[in-house]
């Protein structure tokens, strides 16, 4: 071999063994190891959500399996955040398991398992076609027999069990104002005058929807974000905006039982604080369905054991709203997450009405001033069935306490 023949044959190697090495590199760059560790409970199902390292951000798309399987997982990401959500299930105590995320270049999108659907009034979510909620932007109008001024937008209602089995109300006829799922201060103090959101016949507050931010289906969950006006109607010149509330309202693919996050962040809509006075209710309410008014075997039960007939005012972690609805037993239960202001918060059962809040102002006066919002989350498990206590708690702690995640650089 000539001289020349041989420089050109190192050449080509050294080029080589850099494409080689090069791409190799890009590789690993763009995946990483990512393992989930139960804590001391076992966890039933719970999504996980990992912060993206900087290489998977701008990926076309996720691919995730499992390392020992290497069996693919449906992943979704985050909307506006550098995160990827999928769901875990039956993870004992002590045990982990380990995925490998990746960027992948398939130009086929993922099964939508879950989708969010605008029918020009409501956001209507289901999962793999059985209907979970719908969200009123647009203004429901008051049925026959019900005063105007009950119309409402800004909640959800219908919220339904997998079977189908309702578990919200609207319109009930002996507490109008009461809508579904939905976040209203009732005793408040705004410049000096008195302002009561919850109760829309008083005509002094409202509380409605102004626009949607987004809404997304996926393979693993749907979702909206969407901005809704608290407003005072007593002040001078017409309705002024007091608070400024976002609900960010995610909704996973699980079978049974359904599980949705709500997440409340309100701000000041100006630069006068809104006063919440010390009072027995309010704040974020579920009105239960109508067959459960007046039915022996509807009631509460909460993470103390409390029920209607103890546990009012009482802190808790979670409350289930219980009853037979559309011909067997239903159950929704709404757990407080731990970051929540003076978690855990009290809670308002009604003594003969299926309807309870969470109610923290039984505390004390509080205030939204500006610049600092109040922030809240709350999970809405619902299911066919009798109220389950060990349920209720071990989707707490899935909540509250969900496996740890550790990430590793390939």
């Amino acid at each position: 071999m000539t001289n020349s023949l041989r420089r050109l044959a190192r050449t080509v190697f050294v080029l080589f063994t850099l494409i080689c090495f090069s791409g190799a590199t890009a590789s690993a760059a763009h995946e990483v190891t990512v393992r989930v560790a139960a804590g001391e409970r076992d966890c039933i199902v719970a999504p996980l959500i990992v912060e993206l390292p900087a290489d998977l951000v701008d990926a076309k798309s996720l691919a995730l399996t499992e390392q020992d399987s290497d069996v693919a997982i449906p992943v979704q990401r985050v909307p506006g955040k550098p995160q990827a959500a999928w769901m875990v299930t039956e993870l004992k105590a002590g045990q982990s398991r380990t995925y490998r995320l990746a960027a992948s270049n398939r130009e086929t999108p993922d099964e939508q398992h879950v989708i969010c659907r605008d029918d020009g009034r409501r956001l209507n979510i289901e999962i793999d076609g059985r209907p979970v909620l719908s969200y009123h932007h647009a203004v429901a109008p008051s049925p026959q027999g019900i005063a105007d001024v009950f119309a409402k937008s800004g909640h959800i209602h219908p919220l339904r069990t997998p079977s189908g089995r309702l578990v919200s109300d609207d319109f009930p006829p002996d507490h109008a104002h009461q809508h579904g799922v939905f976040f209203a201060w009732v005793n408040t103090t705004f410049e000096g005058r008195e302002v009561d959101f919850w109760n829309q016949g008083k005509r002094q507050g409202s509380v409605e929807h102004v626009r949607t931010l987004h809404a997304v289906s996926g393979p693993v969950f749907a979702q909206f974000a969407v901005v809704l006006r608290h407003s005072d109607l007593t002040a001078p010149g017409g309705p002024k905006p007091v608070l400024e509330e976002t609900w960010t309202v995610r909704v996973y693919r699980s079978e049974s039982p359904f599980l949705i996050d709500l997440e409340s962040e309100q701000r000041a809509a100006g630069d006068r604080p809104l006063v919440i006075n010390e009072y027995h209710y309010g704040g974020m309410g579920l009105r239960g369905a109508r067959p459960w008014l007046g039915q022996p075997e509807s009631d509460f039960l909460t993470s103390l054991g409390k029920t209607r007939a103890d546990g009012n005012h009482t802190r808790a972690r979670w409350v289930i709203a219980h009853g037979t609805s559309d011909g067997g037993p239903a159950s929704v239960v709404v757990l407080g997450h731990p970051d929540n202001f003076r978690a855990p918060q009290s809670v308002r059962l009604h003594p003969t009405k299926p309807y309870f809040c969470f109610a923290p102002m039984v505390l004390g006066q509080f205030e939204i001033a500006p610049g600092r919002p109040y922030r809240s989350q709350y999970r809405f498990a619902t299911h066919d069935g009798s109220p389950d206590a060990d349920l209720a708690e071990r989707l707490w702690h899935d909540y509250a306490e969900p496996p740890a995640i550790t990430t590793v650089a390939e």
